[in-house]
């Protein structure tokens, strides 16, 4: 085990701070050449910053992620909370031939051809949305693009591919915010109390939709598991099942679209090279995605004794590989603080890896490029207009609040480099 120092601390602390969250990139690019792979003493847990050591981990199937057997030793009052049970036994922590049945049953609704299905829909809601984002900025005026679209729309197609009706779509807001309070790497009373209190209100929603696609079936993932759950899914599964491709679906989804918004409108030479081809919109998603990941960074349990990093790490110790960080590292993305969306080669950790990487990372990615390409393509002229508002969160890095009007400047033009020109 390595000899903690107290500078690596220092930078590993910093994150929790204010200037932290808003901008972790200093800290864990000096963090990466301090100590790359780094045991926090208080936290007892491994921190990796480098891309090699996070995707090792990630794609070794010895390295699983925490579960119910895992808070046996380390959370012993589990059973009191709903979103301990959720959290650790669905199939975002479930390990082995559990995660491998559940993981099957719910990619059915993540196959190639239904999110390619999804298509149209996709485009039709956000021309929708974006009908409502015109209506708040015209005459000069500011909107929330995360209110008006970066959220709506990634409920909006989840809800569309699990089976929940558009009514019931506006009371997920809050709740999936209080539910991701567990993944905060330390958990105060008052998340747990929220993350509760959200579980048992979104188990409740998903048993009774499960119950009436029984009863109405249709097409979308709710019916389909439920048709699958006699003798294959037992009804904690179904409903925790329908809960967490729910909840993931839009929360990262939404991040991903305020920030890559966000980033582009900061960076108006890459704005304008994507505005003059739209076929560099997959590219400009994937490079959000490494310029300003999601999830900061997910964890995983030692399945055995070994050596990451030239550090030596014990069998049953916390390993946390912190994405943000990896999708920063110049050994992996020359130049990583550079925006740039003609990169090409790009791989990111994102979307995690290994067994548990995300199955919505396809239906996240076409999100992406079809709100993008449309929404730069109908309001050329899209502005900030004020200072964005981070959600409180360690781990998620999601906008609450990102003002934005449709000006009168001129689009920039566009110099050999790709930077605007004055």
């Amino acid at each position: 085990m390595n000899s903690p120092t107290p500078q690596a601390q220092t930078l590993l602390f910093s994150l929790f701070t204010p200037e932290g969250r808003e901008n972790p990139h200093p800290a864990l690019e000096a963090l990466r050449r301090t100590a790359p792979v780094y045991h926090d003493p208080d936290l007892d847990t491994f921190f990796l910053t480098t891309f090699a050591d996070c995707q090792t981990v990630l794609t070794d199937a010895a390295h699983r992620a925490p579960d119910l057997a895992w808070c046996e030793e380390n959370l012993p009052d589990w059973r009191e909370h709903p979103a301990a049970d959720f959290f650790y036994s669905s199939m975002l922590r479930a390990g082995g031939a559990d995660h491998t049945r559940l993981r099957r049953l719910a990619g059915k609704g993540f196959t190639p051809r239904r999110v390619a299905a999804l298509q149209a829909a996709i485009e039709k809601i956000t021309d929708g949305l974006l009908d409502d984002l015109a209506d708040a900025t015209s005459d000069g005026g500011t909107a929330n693009f995360q209110d008006l679209v970066g959220y709506p729309l990634p409920v909006a197609v989840v809800g569309e591919l699990i089976g929940v009706p558009e009514a019931d779509r506006v009371r997920f807001r809050s709740l999936g915010g209080d539910a991701s309070r567990l993944l905060e790497p330390v958990r105060t009373p008052e998340d747990w109390e929220r993350a509760d209190g959200a579980v048992e209100q979104l188990r409740e929603y998903f048993g009774e939709l499960a119950d009436r696609r029984r009863r109405e079936p249709a097409d979308d993932l709710a019916t389909t598991l439920a048709r699958e759950s006699e003798g294959r899914l037992t009804e904690h599964e179904l409903v925790d099942t329908l809960l967490l491709v729910f909840v993931a679906g839009f929360e990262t989804t939404t991040g991903l679209l305020g920030m890559a918004v966000h980033t582009l409108l900061n960076h108006p030479g890459q704005l304008a090279l994507v505005s003059a081809d739209p076929r560099l919109v997959p590219q400009a998603v994937e490079e959000s995605l490494r310029w300003d990941t999601p999830v900061q960074m997910t964890e995983r349990i030692a399945g055995r004794a070994g050596v990451i990093g030239g550090v030596p790490v014990p069998e049953g110790a916390n390993v946390t590989t912190v994405l943000t960080a990896a999708n920063r590292d110049p050994a992996q993305h020359p130049d990583p603080h550079r925006f740039d969306v003609t990169r090409t080669g790009t791989r990111v950790l994102s979307f995690s890896g290994g067994p548990h990487y995300c199955l919505g990372a396809a239906l996240a990615r076409m999100e992406g490029a079809v709100a993008l390409r449309r929404l730069f393509a109908r309001f050329p002229r899209l502005a900030p207009a004020g200072d964005p508002v981070r959600r409180e969160s360690f781990s998620l890095r999601v906008f609450e609040d990102l003002p934005v009007r449709h000006g009168p400047a001129a689009v920039p033009t566009v110099t050999n480099s790709g930077k605007a020109a004055a």
